[in-house]
């Protein structure tokens, strides 16, 4: 067979990326554990509206309490419950099958020797694992914002922040947007960690492990008050830091610090992927 243009080695990043990316979406969304997981995610709010409902508009101190009779507050309060585990437990299965999930099947030797350059390969599935970060989030978010104002009531349709004011309806949807985008960058850096972890096994299982065990330390490290000098390398430092959308005037340093700790943790992660995905055999 001749070598052409088309069939020679700068072939492979002849691959159109928007079809790289479409396909790759599919294959997420065709995951049952997928439609599963979202399913699940958008309970939360439902069930925290019930059991704010059920308890008479009683709920407690908090940030759950804040939640009685201010629907809006609802879907704030679900991402912030789901961040601490639920959301990354999904980022991380999607991550874990992104590349050590494919090793597993033995498709990725395939994928390896496609004509798509590798630098691609890493981009498409760090999308993928970003894609599932956000369908989750929005799904917590979306449900939360329904609930609230259907099962909870809102206070004159709009929000009480924790400082005593009412927002407008308006307003109160936009720290919400505002929340949710800040919840998929936290998601974003837990699931470049894990695609670093998934290039290094054929195992999802432990890629799984890794990433939660290491945001379960982080957790223990954070509590300890001899290691507040570990505070501003933790990623899990100011995962509570969505309730400061509830506040007025709103105060975006502990989002701000925690979202630039999120790009230096997803830029170490992708780059890493990236550097071991090039050295893989196929």
């Amino acid at each position: 067979m001749t070598i052409t243009a088309e069939t020679g080695p700068d072939a492979r990043a002849a691959a159109p990326l928007g079809r790289l990316l479409a396909a790759e979406v599919r294959w997420v969304f065709r995951r049952p554990r997928t439609l599963v997981t979202l399913g699940l995610f958008a309970l939360i709010p439902v069930l925290i509206a019930v059991g704010v409902v059920v308890a008479d508009r009683d709920g407690g101190g908090g940030l759950i309490g804040a939640v009685a009779g201010n629907g809006l507050v609802l879907p704030i309060a679900a991402l912030t419950v789901a961040l601490a585990l639920l959301l990354p437990l999904a980022v991380a299965m999607a991550a874990a099958d992104a590349i050590a999930g494919e090793a597993a099947n033995g498709t990725l030797r395939g994928l390896l020797l496609a004509p798509v350059s590798r630098l691609r390969l890493v981009g498409v599935k760090a999308f993928g694992v970003l894609v599932v970060a956000a369908a989750a989030a929005l799904a917590i978010a979306v449900v939360g914002v329904l609930a609230g104002m259907i099962v909870v009531g809102s206070a004159d349709g709009g929000m009480v922040t924790l400082s005593g004011t009412t927002l407008g309806l308006g307003a109160g949807l936009a720290r919400v947007a505002l929340v949710t985008v800040w919840v998929v960058g936290q998601l974003a850096a837990v699931g470049a960690v894990a695609l670093a972890v998934s290039s290094l096994t054929e195992h999802p299982l432990v890629v799984l492990a890794s990433v939660l065990g290491g945001l379960i330390a982080f957790g223990v490290l954070s509590a300890i008050p001899a290691l507040d000098w570990l505070q501003p390398w933790l990623l899990t430092s100011g995962w509570s830091a969505g309730a400061d959308a509830l506040r007025y005037p709103i105060t975006l340093d502990a989002m701000g610090s925690s979202t630039l700790r999120a790009l230096c943790y997803a830029a170490i992660g992708v780059g890493f992927t990236l550097w071991r995905m090039q050295r893989r055999d196929a």
